[in-house]
């Protein structure tokens, strides 16, 4: 949710753009949740992209900590445009989220609210891929959908290769046999053992992540196949 650190960790700019976004998701009759990071506050081991210097685990804590501050913006936003949110946090934070509840989270799904899971897994070692892959399994959701900043899945970086080839169809076995970088190994497994299609695509292209959802043909769709 930042384009620019120079002057917030947040930009709003950004954030009411995505939000508006998820409330036109919503209005098509699609239950969202969403499992929000905190890279642009602190990201595990490294800190704006320098080493931290902090052990492992209290490194991992403080990017749990920075995704409920996410969460809160991205709650706060929704409902000042007019829509309905939750925040349920994989860890203990009394009265600033609810606990990470099943039965909750499906109620609140069912009322069309839009559901925001924090604080991933609740443990260190785990990255916010897996808490996606992690809720995606638990609440038996039709597909994960996975926004970064690129346009998909590519067979090498295409930030450092101009001529990377871009794939608009993968299967679970072809991710692993290229060994192509889809997404966190781990999350990865998770999702193809339980046969949760994955959709790959840029966050931050205009209407990208409506796209994602009304266009089959948007970003790199990997499943079963």
């Amino acid at each position: 949710m930042r384009k620019d650190a120079k002057d917030s960790t947040i930009d709003h700019d950004v954030l009411e753009a995505l939000c508006k976004q998820m409330i036109a998701i919503n209005a098509l009759g699609v239950e969202l949740s969403v499992v929000i990071g905190g890279g642009n506050i602190v990201r595990g081991q490294t800190y704006h992209g320098r080493q931290s210097g902090f052990i492992r685990t209290d490194a991992d804590k403080m990017g749990m900590l920075a995704t409920a501050i996410n969460a809160l913006a991205l709650r706060s936003t929704l409902e000042s445009l007019g829509a309905e949110a939750v925040v349920q946090s994989a860890v203990a934070i009394e009265g600033i989220a609810d606990r990470f509840s099943l039965p909750a989270a499906e109620q609140a799904l069912k009322f069309k609210k839009i559901v925001i899971f924090c604080c991933g897994t609740g443990h260190p070692f785990f990255s916010t891929d897996t808490a996606a892959a992690l809720r995606v399994c638990e609440l038996r959701a039709d597909i994960l959908l996975k926004a970064t900043t690129v346009d998909g899945v590519y067979d090498c970086d295409p930030k450092n290769y101009p001529h990377a080839k871009k794939f608009d169809r993968l299967s679970y076995r072809e991710v692993l046999e290229k060994n192509l970088n889809a997404m966190d190994l781990t999350a990865f497994v998770l999702c193809m053992e339980n046969s949760i299609p994955i959709r790959i695509f840029s966050g931050f292209r205009v209407g990208g992540i409506v796209g994602a959802v009304r266009d089959p043909s948007i970003g790199t769709f990997i499943g079963n196949f």
